[in-house]
């Protein structure tokens, strides 16, 4: 059955496993998620549900949010996203959604937005080869060759190039829960994530485990 959460990443630390190895993850806090609305075919031509996610305040909220929060009958929420999920009928508006959905060995995929590193050039952004660092060269850290002049008198599409790095959406496939504390709403994820700590990540099933 396929499942979905919000959570926030915190950070990263470390724990022993039953062997006593030393497992790497990744803490997500991911407290109840509200069903805020029921997408069905018949009304909309698909089956999901809205989610609503993180606490916000009531000054920040538009007229149309607040409508619909006040309809579900649920508390604001920061984040709201749809989840295609196989049987949608087995919820309903204003239920939770809490991190005992998943299950400790279970494979997910992680969607987040990637740290911003600003405007790059080609060796930080490509990995690229650096010029000769002797004095007489004034050729460092230079983007290189453009194109010929005369033939093709253009540069080519998709040309390594400097520009903005990061921030941009980011999914890490096939990793494993390895813990999960109800109590806590934590969910402990083996390896890294995408994001800065208190960004707001999507835990899937893993599409290809």
């Amino acid at each position: 059955m396929k499942k979905a959460i919000m959570g926030k990443k915190i950070g990263m630390t470390q724990i022993f496993d039953a062997n006593g190895k030393i497992v790497p993850v990744t803490v997500v806090e991911a407290t109840p998620n509200v069903v805020l609305q029921m997408k069905t075919t018949e009304k909309d031509g698909y089956d999901a549900i809205q989610v609503g996610y993180g606490e916000i305040r009531e000054k920040l909220v538009n007229k149309p949010r607040k409508g619909q929060f006040t309809k579900a009958g649920a508390p604001f929420k920061r984040f709201i996203r749809e989840f295609k999920l196989e049987d949608c009928s087995v919820y309903e508006i204003g239920q939770e959604i809490k991190v005992d959905t998943f299950e400790e060995g279970d494979k997910v995929d992680i969607c987040g937005i990637s740290k911003g590193k600003g405007f790059q050039g080609t060796i930080k952004r490509w990995n690229a080869h650096r010029g000769p660092m002797s004095h007489g060269s004034k050729f460092h850290r230079a983007v290189g060759s453009m194109g010929a002049s005369s033939d093709p008198s253009r540069t080519f599409k998709n040309k390594k190039l400097p520009g903005h790095m990061g921030n941009v959406n980011t999914t890490v496939l096939n990793l494993q829960v390895v813990r999960i504390m109800p109590e806590k709403n934590v969910i402990l994820i083996k390896g890294g994530i995408p994001g800065p700590n208190k960004g707001m990540v999507i835990i899937r099933n893993s599409v290809k485990a």
